[in-house]
């Protein structure tokens, strides 16, 4: 489940428990920018994002391109020109786009699909730290037969916090494609990581997003 909220006012993600920390303090404007835009309406926004996109800002072409794809802002639905926004911003280093890309071409529901195109994303987004992104590239490895490979990118991704990533260390260590060795090593690094994106206020946001999910 996503635990950031996309601020449209200065394109940047915030998690939400910094926004409940921010609420508590009885701030309601952006946490980062501390811009108000809780009362803009969607032209407003919309227009905010042109004039960001206009600008060249590699996060701005990438959630207009998320905004044509749910035809959202009064926007109507345009597959075509999201993949045209999420790979100028994919150019411009924004994982995200690789990786929502890489989900496009997976599928293949809205574009054609291209199995070599989504490898190539999901790639490029898990150097750059994409952790669901890494988990991808190991299912797709482990579905093409390469166990050891689709391991690694497992163990690194469970390393990180991916919870199912650790359970497919588990499943291989279970079926003999992964060592317990392997198995504690991905649990102790996936502790770590919890652990340190911990906090109280985190940790209420959390709850109180899987009660409205």
């Amino acid at each position: 489940m996503e635990q950031s909220a996309f601020q449209e006012c200065c394109m940047k993600r915030v998690c939400y428990g910094c926004i409940l920390a921010a609420g508590k303090r009885g701030m309601r404007d952006c946490p980062f920018c501390r811009a108000q835009t809780s009362d803009s309406d969607d032209e407003e926004v919309l227009a905010m994002i042109r004039k960001r996109v206009n600008a060249g800002d590699p996060m701005a072409l990438f959630h207009l391109g998320t905004k044509y794809l749910f035809g959202e802002y009064g926007l109507k639905k345009d597959v075509t020109r999201t993949v045209e926004l999420y790979e100028s911003a994919a150019e411009l280093g924004v994982k995200d786009a690789h990786y929502n890309l890489g989900v496009l071409y997976a599928k293949g529901a809205e574009v054609e699909k291209d199995t070599a195109k989504a490898f190539r994303h999901y790639e490029a987004a898990a150097i750059c730290g994409h952790v669901p992104a890494r988990y991808n590239l190991g299912c797709e490895d482990y579905n093409a037969g390469n166990c050891d490979l689709a391991l690694q990118h497992m163990l690194i991704s469970a390393k990180l916090g991916h919870d199912r990533s650790l359970n497919m260390v588990k499943t291989f260590f279970m079926a003999g494609l992964a060592t317990k060795t392997d198995y504690a090593a991905a649990l102790r690094g996936y502790q770590s990581a919890i652990e340190e994106m911990s906090s109280p206020d985190r940790d209420e946001a959390r709850e109180w997003t899987q009660l409205i999910a």
